[in-house]
């Protein structure tokens, strides 16, 4: 009998590791042999932990699983819920660079050949880095960690650059709240990052690699280390990878729990043993990055996304989208939503789909008021915005970001005021210090927000000049979009704060 029963570090959380132990205890009382397979998360976090029996029809699920109810698993009951690649939730995504994830076993190189690992390397080492740049850039990929930047216009500027070493960095600081996609594919598929990265070493000449992890995923640092052990000692990564001659190793690298250091400059300062500070803009990353060498520094899912478009040529993954968002994006719902989770799908589908119909709307029962999109910087869009498609430059025209396509939902019982505290407040808390606009601005905008908030009506204009300055003034993304989530707040949800005034007038 095999089952699989995710290592991920949310279906531990919920308590993966006790059901393994009762499912084992359950199997020898009844005298049957099973092999637990730990494999990644399906993305289902409200079904977590999600056990699956393999059968000669496919696997079946059962979740969300606690010890008491491992009976179940070989005699059936209430907690199966058939076929797992039938479950509605699962089957209506378009996976690419989560195709893997929750399938097999994050550590077995053989179970990641056999669905379709390594088949993109296996292109990539037979073409010039000029060609795997063009693929790359005809895919329309673009940064998934929050800008949006094409990736191939980046690696392009490492390819031309002249140097006598070059660096690929994974940027796995996941720091935004209410996003685990980096985190997911890292603990369920590590592979699929190594092969990514591996890739865009052939493609712009570096032989060296870092993935710099946030020391609050134990669990990722864990399997990612690993994965590159096994990767080195099979011959993907080395002095000849995939037997090519051509060169390239990686080593992890943990953080120090700085939220900055999601910020490619800060992020190189401290991979380097300094602070983690914002590095004035130009000279750039890709020119002078880390050690003051040419360095690509992607997100990990930019990175993850690669392999499938070199396996399956730049037009298949170019196909799905719209505008200039092509592919798929990662969605992480979470906040007060239902059914939380990962959702890998095509750009284009409307909020309210996604919050209604794929996070099957708020736990609470209450009305959506607001969803936040893009982490703790994002915009809160409001209800009459939720049929903008989602896409870059559709966000951008709503003063909005699509970031790590982090969402939380939030119901009708929201403060926005205190909402629009907190961003401030995580501003001066997480900011590095080199730029007034972030330092101070983030800091004064606490007190604004506050006066605000005791009645002072005439303190909005000074929150709203104070958010302009941070905007256009700040060295990094910390300051810059800050403003993003306070001015969404102020803007579409005003009451929330004359309401307050008045009250206090009162």
């Amino acid at each position: 009998m095999k089952v699989y029963i995710p290592r991920d570090a949310a279906a531990k959380a919920l308590g993966a590791e006790d059901v393994v132990a009762a499912l084992r205890a359950e199997a020898a009382r009844r005298g049957v042999e099973v092999s637990i397979i730990r494999n990644g998360s399906r993305g289902m976090v409200w079904l977590e932990p999600l056990v699956e029996v393999e059968t000669p029809e496919g696997r079946v699920a059962f979740g969300p699983m606690t010890p008491a109810a491992v009976a179940q698993v070989f005699d059936g009951g209430p907690l199966s819920l058939g076929l797992t690649e039938d479950l509605p939730w699962l089957k209506a995504q378009t996976r690419l660079t989560f195709a893997r994830c929750g399938i097999i076993d994050p550590l077995s190189l053989a179970d990641y050949r056999a669905h379709g690992g390594l088949e993109g390397l296996a292109k990539a080492v037979a073409m010039t880095g000029a060609e795997i740049v063009n693929e790359v850039s005809q895919s329309g990929l673009r940064g998934r960690g929050g800008a949006g930047f094409p990736t191939g216009i980046k690696w392009k500027t490492v390819h031309d650059a002249a140097a006598p070493q070059k660096y690929i960095v994974a940027n796995a600081d996941e720091g935004d709240s209410g996003t685990f996609a980096d985190r997911m594919i890292m603990e369920g598929d590590p592979f699929v990052l190594i092969e990514g990265m591996a890739i865009a070493g052939l493609a712009v000449g570096a032989t060296k690699g870092f993935v710099y992890i946030r020391s609050e995923y134990p669990d990722a640092i864990e399997v990612m280390t690993e994965a590159v052990a096994i990767a080195t000692r099979e011959g993907v990564l080395g002095a000849s990878v995939l037997g090519s001659g051509k060169a390239f190793d990686l080593e992890i690298r943990t953080g120090a729990g700085a939220y900055v250091c999601g910020e490619e400059t800060s992020l190189l300062n401290s991979l380097e043993g300094k602070r983690g500070t914002v590095r004035a803009k130009p000279p750039l990353p890709a020119l002078q990055g880390f050690m003051n060498r040419p360095t690509v520094v992607n997100n990990v899912i930019s990175l993850a996304s690669v392999p499938v478009i070199l396996a399956k040529g730049a037009a298949f993954y170019a196909g799905f989208g719209l505008g200039r968002s092509r592919g798929t994006i990662p969605l992480q719902i979470a906040g007060n939503v239902k059914q939380g989770g990962l959702y890998e799908i095509a750009f284009g589908l409307s909020l309210r789909e996604i919050v209604q119909q794929i996070g099957g709307g708020t736990a609470s029962g209450r009305p959506v008021k607001a969803v936040q999109v893009g982490g703790p910087l994002g915009a809160y869009l409001a209800p009459h915005q939720f049929d903008i498609p989602f896409g870059y430059e559709e966000y951008s025209g709503q003063n909005a970001l699509i970031g790590h396509a982090g969402l939380t939902v939030f119901d009708d019982s929201a403060d926005m005021l205190k909402l629009a505290r907190f961003a401030m407040e995580f501003c001066a808390i997480e900011s590095c210090g080199k730029c007034t606009p972030c330092r101070i601005g983030a800091v004064r905008g606490v007190e604004t927000i506050d006066r605000i908030g005791r009645g002072d009506a005439a303190a909005i204009p000074l929150l709203t000049d104070l958010c302009d300055t941070m905007k256009s003034g700040s060295l990094c993304a910390l300051g810059g979009f800050t403003p993003y989530p306070v001015m969404s707040a102020l803007t579409h949800f005003p009451d929330d704060f004359s309401a307050t005034a008045k009250e206090a007038a009162e």
